[in-house]
């Protein structure tokens, strides 16, 4: 295969716990510099691609990741998007579950990979997850069908040999390896001896030769609520009805259960006529609001709460800083997160 015809891929590198490698004097974590990649991975030779890469600088831990930052990823990839077949973005994975969401909304119409990975233990320790991620990565950002389309044109999270659509990922674990879940969407792919991709779930753009649109502009007045038992209406208060938010998320019990008590239902009016916008996701790990299930939820309904179904809260976030960015009117705002705009929720 020529040079020309190779796949192209371009590294992005963030920062986060895949990147670092100890530094033999003292012992300390610190971040390398990507040329020397292909030293601590020399299998990403053996694709035979054309792999290039961006690095932030300074690499940035995943708790300090920002609205801003996403941003400027999506401003490298539309800069780029017509160079490479696909894209890796290394991150950090305390924070990764995030970035996918809001991606997800700020990149339309896809039809090249955005696929985020990390590790739980630096790349250059001996049992580091990192290569496997990485490798992953890569090879399904670079895979093509027989007419040269991107066999999974999302954007995408890739951890333990599993391929999540990005806006349904959440972690969920700290300690191992599989650090990640999609409870409420099948995998996309799954690595074993080979790469198995589930093409029925994949998402593809209505023309593939028109060119994605990238929003960067952003409204990050939201808040999160959780509920919990003991809660003071001083708190609920505050946060549904302070002055610099334009939207708050409630993370209710089960399937949208909340307080029945008539204090925390005048304050979600209250709110609520106010102009808040206010969106209902559970606190579950799996599973669906369903507002007319409990009593309580049903007043929620009435009360002008917007249903966030099987919504995870990471893509709620994402979802609602991306409509804000875009949309005055609430009203408009709120039927679009009740519409499936990125494969985010099932109705």
């Amino acid at each position: 295969m020529s040079k020309a015809n190779q796949p192209s891929v371009l590294l992005i590198y963030t920062g986060g716990t895949i990147g670092m490698v100890e530094n033999p004097e003292t012992g300390a974590l610190e971040a390398f510099n990507f040329d020397q990649l292909i030293e601590n991975v020399p299998e990403l030779k053996r694709f035979n691609y054309n792999i290039d890469s961006y690095q932030f600088n300074p690499p940035i831990d995943s708790s300090d990741m920002e609205p801003s930052l996403w941003s400027k990823l999506v401003k490298i990839i539309n800069e780029n998007y017509q160079k490479y077949d696909g894209f890796v973005i290394l991150h950090g994975t305390d924070t990764m579950a995030f970035t996918a969401s809001a991606l997800s909304f700020m990149l339309e119409d896809l039809s090249k990979p955005v696929i985020l990975t990390g590790s739980q233990l630096p790349i250059g320790k001996l049992r580091t997850d990192g290569k496997e991620n990485l490798i992953s990565s890569v090879e399904i950002a670079a895979a093509r069908d027989s007419e040269g389309h991107a066999l999974v044109p999302e954007v995408c999270i890739c951890f333990d040999n599993i391929l999540m659509r990005g806006n349904r990922a959440s972690k969920v674990n700290s300690d191992h390896f599989r650090a990640f879940r999609s409870p409420n969407f099948p995998p996309l792919a799954e690595a074993g001896i080979s790469i198995r991709y589930n093409q029925q779930l994949v998402r593809r753009p209505a023309d593939w030769d028109a060119r994605p649109t990238f929003h960067k502009t952003l409204d990050t007045r939201v808040s999160i609520l959780k509920i919990h038992p003991g809660i003071t209406p001083q708190i609920v208060r505050t946060i549904l009805c302070g002055n610099d938010t334009r939207a708050v998320i409630i993370e209710t019990y089960g399937a949208g259960n909340a307080p029945s008590k008539e204090w925390f239902l005048d304050i979600v009016r209250e709110a609520s006529e106010s102009g808040k916008i206010i969106l209902d996701v559970t606190q579950c790990l799996a599973g669906s609001v369903n507002m007319d299930i409990y009593a309580t939820g049903k007043c929620l309904k009435e009360a002008g709460v917007v249903n966030g179904y099987d919504a995870t809260t990471e893509s709620a976030l994402g979802k609602l800083f991306y409509l804000l960015g875009e949309i005055e009117d609430n009203d408009t705002v709120k039927t679009m997160l009740e519409t499936d705009l990125r494969g985010e929720i099932s109705k």
